[in-house]
């Protein structure tokens, strides 16, 4: 499956739309996020998302998560949203918090490892925001690097990691975060901090007082 990966400057004409032609077609491309560099695919198309397993070399046991363009798009993918998701939404949307959430049943299984659940985030970045909307509000995407190590900041560290494995590195300089995202699962019961990043459990506790760490 390997090929040559072309690095497109974001900027340059013809990049974007490019990129978007490569996902149109199953393909996997690198983009940049406000946390780190991502690497993403057409979240209805299973042979893309396994693709994308294969370019990360990332256990089928793991979830892809899923990023949005705007928070109605997590209809798409999730229901039954508990009532305190549009409070966390409306304070820390576009950003570094990524929330899990019970996935519909058109969600393809390899997407979620076969559970029950997916994680969604919106990210607060023009670019990706602009990427995510072409392919219509919702795309599968995680860190731009091989399983295990660290996520990229720059596009030429996601290249470096994934040559060869994806189709397109967007570059668009480096990502002004650095860390990946905060992850709460409010399908448990009190909600639990997964993984601390950008966004502290102190500021989520302000809303969601039950936070377990």
């Amino acid at each position: 499956m390997g090929k040559k990966t072309l690095l497109l400057q974001a900027e340059a004409e013809g990049a974007l739309e490019q990129a978007i032609q490569a996902l149109r077609a199953g393909e996997i491309v690198v983009f940049p996020t406000d946390t780190v560099y991502g690497v993403g695919c057409d979240l209805w198309n299973p042979e893309a998302i396994e693709r994308l397993y294969w370019a990360k070399k990332r256990s089928k046991e793991l979830p892809i998560p899923v990023l949005v363009s705007a928070p109605e798009h997590v209809q798409q993918v999730a229901h039954h949203l508990p009532p305190y998701f549009d409070v966390l939404v409306e304070s820390f949307w576009p950003g570094g918090l990524t929330l899990i959430v019970r996935r519909r049943p058109q969600v393809p299984a390899v997407l979620c490892a076969g559970g029950d659940t997916v994680a969604v985030r919106m990210p607060a970045h023009p670019l990706a925001l602009r990427l995510i909307e072409a392919m219509g509000g919702a795309l599968a995407a995680t860190s731009a690097n091989i399983s295990g190590n660290p996520a990229p900041k720059s596009a030429s560290d996601a290249l470096e990691e994934l040559q060869g494995r994806v189709a397109i590195v967007l570059d668009g300089g480096d990502c002004p975060g650095g860390i990946a995202s905060t992850i709460v699962d409010l399908v448990s019961s009190p909600p639990r901090l997964l993984r601390h990043g950008p966004l502290s459990a102190t500021a989520i506790r302000e809303l969601l007082p039950d936070l377990i760490e």
